[in-house]
């Protein structure tokens, strides 16, 4: 039975080199063969994180007609509300049951709290960043560097209690992958997420007090050859009472900047020099700019509405 590896990542910021060591090796192992992970002791104070889905309630309990004033509509900044069904992360399926508040750092300038959040976030990413161009024998600041624009988008999710049946296929966030680098996820305890192996198996990766989630997405993936794979993951509805509550996320999408090739990398495609010798010595994927692949993901889930 797969697992979603629960990693210590107060050892990797504070231990002595062999601890360090450790904690790289299990980045790499969770990065590796599932995509996604559990890090405990991330270093942002939890009175932030219940801030930030204080401040998701309050806003998406504002009346409609509020929230649409601002719906974004300029496919280069994907910032702004997004209504439910808006969005189809499964383009042959029915829109998603969610509505979301897309932030880019200005946004969040407005919000004294949310900047607060966004910041941590920030900071938190970057250690994330550093472990894994260390886990691929990379300068400890090779992605940070890479990323100190901070393009990143803070999303606050909301998903709705279920009124009537849902369309057929119909779910809370469709099978998808995500389009940057990494993820932070931050989820309350109604449930739902589910991440998808290596063999198609779907597991549920319900919320661990203490814990933010972390999983790589799809230009990671990119940049190192498949050594870390873009997971599938979505959001189901609850079989149970709970399809009658609300449940909110938020997820911090980190984004390189905008103007970074995302080439392979020359560690990820040496047979065998790495922890695992399951890689290619040929490139899968040519090199891209990341701004211009998150424009491409971002035309292909609005383009079916």
């Amino acid at each position: 039975m797969v697992a979603i590896p629960v990693i210590n990542l107060a050892a990797f910021s504070n231990g002595d080199l062999a601890t360090r060591q450790t904690v790289i090796k299990q980045i790499y192992q969770a990065c590796h063969e599932i995509g996604f992970m559990y890090l405990q002791n991330p270093g942002i104070y939890p009175d932030l994180v219940e801030q930030a889905f204080t401040q998701s309630k309050s806003f998406f309990n504002l009346p409609l007609e509020l929230k649409q004033q601002q719906a974004w509509s300029d496919e280069f900044s994907n910032i702004g509300y997004v209504g439910i069904e808006r969005e189809r992360l499964e383009p042959n399926k029915p829109g998603d049951l969610k509505e979301a508040s897309n932030l880019d750092k200005a946004k969040s300038a407005q919000n004294p709290e949310i900047l607060a959040f966004y910041d941590a976030c920030t900071q938190l990413a970057n250690r994330v960043l550093e472990g894994f161009a260390l886990a691929l024998e990379l300068p400890a600041d090779f992605f940070v560097t890479r990323h100190n624009q901070q393009n990143h988008t803070l999303r606050l999710l909301h998903y709705p209690p279920l009124q009537t049946s849902p369309k057929p296929g119909q779910v809370r966030a469709g099978e998808h992958s995500d389009y940057g680098s990494i993820t932070l996820l931050f989820q309350d305890d109604i449930g739902g997420l589910e991440v998808q192996t290596a063999l198609g198996d779907w597991i549920p990766a319900p919320a661990i007090p203490g814990t933010v989630v972390v999983n790589t997405g799809d230009l990671m993936q990119r940049w190192t050859n498949h050594v870390f794979c873009s997971t599938k993951h979505r959001v189901i509805l609850p079989s149970d009472s709970r399809v009658k509550r609300s449940r909110y996320s938020v997820a911090f999408f980190c984004h390189p900047n905008n103007d970074t090739e995302i080439a392979c990398l020359e560690s990820c495609q040496k047979e065998g020099c790495l922890m695992t010798s399951r890689v290619t010595s040929i490139p899968i994927y040519p090199p891209i700019l990341a701004g211009e692949y998150l424009l491409s993901r971002l035309r292909a889930t609005y383009s079916t509405q």
